[in-house]
């Protein structure tokens, strides 16, 4: 997708991956750490985030979105800030089910959060808890950027998801549609004259100069 000129930026950035992404494990709140493949992951994506000159990175305190955290650290020089409220949704006993163990053992639940109602998936959080937590962590460390700075935010896919739907006014029923990220992947904010507007998503590049008419 596409960027322009001016305004702050946050790029959000999912972890590496990890064996329980393999096996396709509901990790929540679970400090599962970075296979080796998922440093490697961490070690590209940050090469190419690097680039974008951050001014700041803040990130979950969970060991597989720190340790992505670290890899841009190494090629910046910058100080990683860790926040719990970067967290991924914590989902009771959903952790550590795969989706087909989820879909055997809760189907129902799963099927009303795939509509969009208001799930406690596992009696864990609500996805607005976690946009409740998360977005305002974000603007804090936003708050702190200089003149069209850019802040990286190192966390996880559904707190992701959710926050990027807080910050864009999305009304919840429809966070779902952003999508998810792959491992390593990210979302670009842009700062715009009616808020936030989202330049990217579930990308691996950087973006490009807007040229056209939407602008």
């Amino acid at each position: 997708m596409s960027s322009e000129p001016g305004g702050r930026r946050v790029v959000l950035w999912r972890h590496g991956q990890t064996a329980w992404n393999l096996e396709r494990r509901f990790q929540g709140t679970t400090d599962i750490a970075l296979t080796a493949e998922g440093v490697a992951q961490a070690r590209r994506a940050a090469a190419i985030l690097a680039r974008l000159g951050p001014d700041a990175v803040i990130a979950s305190d969970l060991c597989r979105a720190a340790d992505t955290a670290a890899e841009l650290a190494a090629v910046t020089g910058l100080e990683v800030t860790h926040d719990q409220a970067l967290r991924e949704t914590y989902a009771g006993v959903w952790q550590g089910l795969t989706h087909e163990e989820i879909l055997a053992k809760h189907g129902e639940q799963y099927a009303a959060w795939r509509r969009g109602e208001p799930v406690r998936r596992g009696g864990g959080e609500l996805e607005t808890e976690v946009a409740d937590r998360a977005a305002p962590a974000v603007d804090r460390a936003v708050s702190g950027l200089p003149e069209n700075g850019t802040l990286i935010v190192v966390s996880h896919g559904g707190t992701i998801r959710t926050t990027i739907g807080r910050m864009i006014g999305l009304a919840p029923h429809s966070w779902e549609a952003l999508g998810g990220l792959a491992n390593c992947s990210w979302s670009v904010l842009g700062e715009h004259g009616r808020g936030w507007r989202l330049l990217e998503h579930n990308a691996g590049s950087l973006p490009e100069p807007v040229i056209g008419d939407d602008t």
